[in-house]
């Protein structure tokens, strides 16, 4: 089950290969992100000493769950991943020019997840050609429902 998903992530890349992480939070910004108050717009993940971090996320506090703490909202939180998988994302990061971008946070087993994707950068004429694709998708969707 989404919480939120990156919508402009795909936007700006094109997602080669998903994964999905992990993340060490505190007990606040669980309640907060089960409230759905959490952004991942801005957000980006980072490596850095073979671990994986995600920075810009934005988790809004609750004002009933945080009143012995002082929350930060956009603190750096530690992603999860099996050692393999960071080798991997670390050795196709450095060598080929992709990024790690943050799609989706979603629940799996009660736990809350965050899916990354080891994505590439779109030029300008790339994301022209996509929304002229789905203008064009969209108009023949409506051609259709016309005739029938």
């Amino acid at each position: 089950m989404s919480i939120v998903e990156n919508r402009k992530a795909f936007h700006d890349y094109f997602v080669e290969e998903r994964y999905e992480a992990g993340i060490a939070l505190e007990g606040w910004e669980v309640k907060a992100i089960r409230a759905g108050r959490a952004q991942l717009k801005e957000a980006y993940v980072v490596i850095r000493n073979g671990e994986l971090f995600l920075i810009g996320a934005h988790v809004s506090p609750l004002a009933t769950a945080s009143t012995h703490v002082q929350p930060d909202p956009t603190r750096t939180r530690k992603l999860l991943l099996h050692a393999e998988e960071i080798k991997r994302l670390v050795g196709k990061v450095e060598q080929a020019g992709y990024t790690l971008v943050p799609i989706n946070l979603h629940y799996t087993k009660g736990r809350v997840k965050l899916e990354i994707a080891l994505a590439k950068g779109k030029k300008q004429y790339d994301k022209r050609a996509a929304e002229k694709e789905r203008d064009w998708k969209r108009e023949k969707q409506r051609l259709l429902r016309v005739k029938a």
